[in-house]
């Protein structure tokens, strides 16, 4: 699997969204695992939350630095990712399979993510 999939939207702030219809799974890209390193905890949202594109939804810890997370989309989670709580290295090991966080029923159209393309470009250009 690429480290960009192109079937996914990505935010400046290294969140992916997979839309799925009215839905959309939520995670942070493997550029992002990589930057933070080993991750030992994260703070899922909780069922019934509102999200705000734009807006802190959660955060993820590991061994080199602490991270905000900040919801691409804007909805109700729907879902969430429980087996992070006792397995957040699977962040690291499938960011974009079954390391994903949150599901939201979006109720509004996402707006200013990027594709594939632009996000590789937008990491490249955070490297140097």
């Amino acid at each position: 699997m690429s480290n960009t999939p192109p079937d996914i939207l990505y935010s400046k702030t290294h969140e992916w969204t997979r839309l799925e219809g009215e839905e959309a799974v939520v995670g942070i890209t493997f550029f992002a695992q990589e930057s933070l390193g080993d991750v030992t905890y994260v703070e899922l949202p909780q069922e019934g939350d509102s999200l705000a594109a734009g807006r802190e939804f959660g955060s993820v810890e590991s061994v080199k630095a602490a991270s905000e997370l900040v919801s691409p989309v804007s909805g109700t989670v729907i879902a969430v990712n429980a087996s992070l709580e006792n397995a957040p290295e699977t962040l690291n090991t499938s960011p974009y399979g079954d390391g994903w966080i949150a599901r939201v029923k979006l109720s509004a159209a996402p707006v200013g993510l990027m594709d594939a393309a632009a996000y590789e470009a937008h990491c490249a250009s955070e490297k140097h």
